[in-house]
């Protein structure tokens, strides 16, 4: 595997190879969720390219950026474990060097939930999306649906700017106890740990409600509520039950829709969801 560290590096690697490229975004402290990523990649892929970069223009001033997980000799050898081809790890610098200016809004798919709160986060990350995919130039890149907004806003950008790419979305990896792999989940001690397993039950309960037939949107996110409520180290940020492709919240679910959550467990911020199709 090569690693590259300067946007030079990289494109050598595109040109120098023949095939179609795959490439996995990341920000590094991979975790299973990452790799199965990688492994689609690579079964999909003549070559694969990951990228690990904890970007600072997605975090607000009163966000995790310092004390986000980083461990880059261990994020290595994972994905050359996993038959990854190129490691593309830039600073900072590199990818924002003196002077640049440059930032992507892709509109009102960014505006709600996230968006809302994480002010500047989707243009940070549509920002940087795009640096990469014309730094590797892949076929296909792939993200994770946990992060089903975030998939939103790259399909979006994808589609504005004519971006020669496939975004491949793929499914949620869980722990045995339903909670959604995250970097962030490092951050959980032990009870925390326990208590977080409450956004999986209440998207269960909420996706129960569904099945039985309820389709008043507010009553469903009723469910999400209380199962949060529920969890006394649990603090929910919102519940949301929402249309997949604008992520503004229904009145009813007459369609596809998703139930989404922001809950803090402690300090540490977690997100997930669940489609009700």
């Amino acid at each position: 595997m090569i690693v590259a560290s300067t946007v030079a590096a990289a494109r050598r690697w595109r040109a120098e190879g023949a095939g179609a490229v795959g490439l996995v975004p990341t920000m590094g402290y991979l975790h299973e969720g990452h790799l199965s990523l990688v492994r689609r990649a690579r079964a999909e892929s003549a070559r694969v390219a990951a990228s690990v970069f904890v970007n600072p223009t997605q975090f607000a001033p009163t966000e995790d950026l310092a004390r986000y997980p980083r461990d880059l000799d261990r994020d290595r050898a994972l994905l050359e474990a996993a038959g990854c081809d190129l490691l593309f790890a830039p600073s900072a610098e590199e990818m924002y060097p003196a002077g640049f200016g440059t930032a992507i809004d892709v509109g009102a798919v960014a505006r709600p939930l996230e968006g809302e709160r994480r002010p500047g986060h989707f243009q940070g990350v549509a920002t940087v999306v795009m640096k990469l995919l014309q730094v590797v130039q892949p076929l296909r890149a792939y993200f994770g649906e946990k992060d089903a907004q975030q998939l939103a806003v790259v399909r979006r950008l994808v589609r504005d700017l004519d971006v020669p790419v496939e975004v491949v979305g793929c499914p949620t990896v869980r722990e045995a106890d339903g909670l959604a792999m995250s970097s962030r989940n490092s951050y959980l001690g032990a009870e925390e740990r326990r208590a977080a397993t409450v956004l999986h039950r209440a998207l269960q309960a909420a996706r129960a409600r569904w099945a039985a037939g309820e389709r008043d949107a507010e009553r469903l996110r009723a469910v999400l509520r209380e199962e949060i409520a529920g969890e006394p180290r649990a603090r929910l940020d919102y519940a949301a039950v929402a249309d997949p492709l604008t992520f503004q919240d229904l009145a009813r679910v007459e369609g596809e829709a998703l139930l989404l959550l922001a809950v803090f467990v402690g300090r540490t911020r977690l997100i997930d969801n669940m489609r009700l199709a």
